[in-house]
């Protein structure tokens, strides 16, 4: 489409730039990806193809300046703008160390690429590569698409040719564009947006301005994001007798782990109005599938909890509220916190603490001749909410990963908040 000058942000790049301002530089919205490379690395071809990666992708090589106090995106042109490979040699002992730095350092939007590459030489035939995307220009779904053209070019790259990609049918800024002319005014009663903020307003009404939980001590005033990660599983047979009560209940295994969590949530003093966040992948077009870029926002799930219920009955009523949050998925969380302006507070995430995503989209995989690439854990995760709950499909069983605020949980406390919601489930 025809592109206006000054180009806007979409509206979840506009609250990120918006936090950056408010908070200053962090970490927090950082998206790393760390990869063990064993076998024989060109360097010169990887530079080549993060070249060619960039020139594909026009949200890798957008700045974010600032006019009067509003940004936008000023795309850079691709003979203008490269990703610096950094290699460092390192040893074994130094490595932790050194993929923290590298993970945990802040970007600027305004002067610097959202993304950037770090390789760490362990010996000739050993490197860790350390990939790390701005939110701003990325999402998870995102790594999935990067990993695959990067590996191609690569390939591409070592035959001494350019990588033969077919044109990538529209661009992140296209997206931004239609976005907006797809919601509409707001003061537009039949338009999109405004439909969608109606429903939205009933949905939401009256929300509880704060969840309370278990905590160990006293929220802060200003929240310093310290994680800290509590693992577990559910077992293979457990999950096998989940999904054949969720195609019982006519609910999805999600709509399942969120009623379970509900009412964990509820039985340990958080009431009987239990919001949840979750994010929906926001691809809702097929064109954009194969782009690199923030697609993805997030749903408030209201889980009503009074009378009692069987948890039959709290299913279907987990179920009801969920199909009414993804018929209106399309406004932006952004807009939907400035439409309902709960009380800003620089302690806590605004209407909901505590978020539950179950993992499903592609994961990054570096397909690199002669080289054998195993995803390692690197990622210094910040705590965006006060606990977060990320469920992984694996062959035995779940993967559950919970994130905690560390200013406000004991690591033995979130440990048997894990182990009680584990008997919720069975």
């Amino acid at each position: 489409t025809e592109r206006p000058r000054p180009l806007p942000l979409s509206f979840a790049q506009q609250r990120l730039w918006f936090l950056g301002e408010l908070t200053g530089p962090s970490a927090a919205y950082n998206i790393p990806a760390v990869l063990r490379l064993t076998g024989t690395l060109d360097h010169d071809a990887l530079q080549e193809a993060l070249r060619d990666l960039i020139t594909r992708h026009e949200a890798l090589r957008t700045l974010f300046p600032a006019t009067d106090g509003q940004p936008h995106q000023h795309v850079l042109p691709a003979d203008r703008s490269t990703v610096r490979l950094t290699v460092t040699e390192t040893t074994e002992p130094e490595l932790a160390a050194s993929v923290a730095r590298a993970t945990g350092r802040a970007f600027d939007l305004a002067t610097e690429l959202p993304v950037r590459v770090e390789l760490f030489a362990l010996a000739p035939q050993d490197h860790v590569l350390v990939v790390t995307v701005h939110h701003i220009a990325g999402d998870g779904w995102s790594m999935a698409p990067l990993g695959r053209d990067l590996s191609s070019a690569y390939t591409a790259r070592l035959d001494g040719r350019a990588p033969a990609w077919s044109p990538l049918p529209v661009q992140y800024a296209d997206y931004t564009l239609w976005q907006r002319e797809l919601l509409g005014s707001e003061e537009d009663p039949e338009g999109l947006l405004a439909g969608q903020l109606g429903y939205w307003r009933e949905a939401l009404a009256e929300l509880p301005e704060e969840l309370t939980l278990p905590f160990d001590r006293p929220r802060p005033a200003v929240a310093t994001n310290r994680a800290e990660t509590v693992e577990l599983m559910v077992p293979a047979e457990l999950h096998t007798e989940l999904l054949d009560l969720a195609r019982e209940e006519g609910v999805t295994p999600f709509m399942l782990l969120q009623a379970a969590l509900a009412v964990l949530l509820s039985r340990l003093g958080a009431g009987q109005d239990v919001p949840i966040g979750t994010p929906i992948a926001g691809r809702t077009d097929d064109n954009l599938d194969d782009l690199v870029g923030l697609f993805v926002n997030t749903l408030v799930l209201r889980t009503d909890l009074t009378g009692n219920p069987t948890f039959s009955e709290l299913l279907s009523r987990v179920r009801e509220t969920a199909l009414g949050a993804f018929a209106h998925q399309d406004v932006p969380f952004e807009r939907l916190v400035e439409e309902l302006a709960p009380v800003r507070s620089m302690a806590r995430h605004p209407l909901f603490q505590v978020m539950l995503s179950l993992q499903n989209n592609a994961q990054a995989i570096l397909d690199l001749p002669g080289i054998e690439a195993e995803a390692v854990s690197g990622d210094q995760q910040l705590a965006k909410f006060d606990l977060q709950f990320d469920v992984t499909e694996q062959v035995d069983g779940l993967a559950v990963r919970i994130v905690f605020a560390a200013e406000l949980f004991d690591r033995s406390s979130v440990e048997v908040l894990g182990q009680r919601w584990l008997r919720v489930l069975t």
